[in-house]
């Protein structure tokens, strides 16, 4: 594990292989670990760089300052302080914003971004987004984080054949602070792309799962108002598609990757 200092937090990192660099960023609740079946496959190929965001993992988790935008500043700082001019970004849910966030203020940095199950406006997502914030955070706030991890663990690995995912990932989850993870959920809930999205020129793949919490239609709406993006669905695969069907998910990353 390395530990590297940026806005007054110590971000937790894996940094694996030689190349063309590839930053790796985990989703709400969990840490770089979503990240182990990309990483051996992807070193091979590329410089592999894989993230705890502040307030997940082995990363600091400060009291207070939490945002998608203080995330992205992190990131920031992380890629000067290893002095990566150039990366393709890999955003997974939460990681999604970030990344997202990343190619609209700091697009001198990116060479591809690879959005995962996400979307660029978590303040704008309608009844969806409504319901998902009163309902995990009456969830968590009546039940714990540990009622939480185990309920979006099965959700997200409800099949016999998963249990052994579900469980490596209900553990992972239940060790989050409480207080980390409240504020990453309710500042994530409220931030938004908007417009800017539209100013985004950097060449985009969207990966969307047929069985995600939102509908492909949904990921093929903000692919059309983006100015150089495709995407891409992956059948018989939840919200967490780099777990549950990462040899199709590599797969497709690694036929982007080579069509630069």
């Amino acid at each position: 594990m390395l530990k590297i200092q940026v806005n007054d937090i110590e971000l937790d990192y894996e940094d694996h292989g030689k190349g063309k660099v590839l930053l790796l960023l985990h989703g709400l609740g969990s840490t770089k670990k979503d990240w182990d079946a990309q990483v051996p496959f992807f070193l091979k190929t590329h410089r592999v760089i894989a993230v705890d965001l502040r307030g997940h993992g082995a990363s600091t988790k400060p009291q207070d300052a939490y945002s998608v935008a203080l995330m992205t500043e992190d990131v920031k700082q992380l890629l000067d302080q290893l002095h990566i001019k150039k990366v393709t970004i890999v955003g997974f849910s939460m990681g999604g914003a970030v990344a997202f966030e990343m190619a609209a203020k700091h697009p001198e940095y990116l060479e591809n971004l690879v959005i995962v199950n996400s979307g660029p406006d978590f303040n704008d997502m309608g009844k969806i987004g409504e319901d998902l914030l009163n309902n995990r955070t009456k969830y968590l706030e009546t039940k714990g984080i540990v009622a939480l991890a185990k309920e979006i663990s099965f959700n997200m690995f409800p099949e016999d054949h998963q249990v052994a995912l579900r469980h490596e990932f209900e553990a992972r989850c239940k060790t989050n602070d409480y207080n980390a993870y409240y504020k990453s959920f309710v500042t994530l809930m409220d931030w938004g792309l908007g417009d800017r999205i539209k100013d985004i020129k950097t060449r985009t793949l969207v990966v969307g799962s047929d069985m995600d919490y939102t509908p492909v239609s949904f990921k093929a709406d903000y692919v059309k108002r983006m100015q150089n993006a495709s995407l891409v669905v992956i059948k018989n695969s939840r919200h967490g598609v780099v777990i549950d069907q990462p040899d199709a998910f590599n797969l497709e990353l690694q036929k982007f990757l080579n069509h630069e």
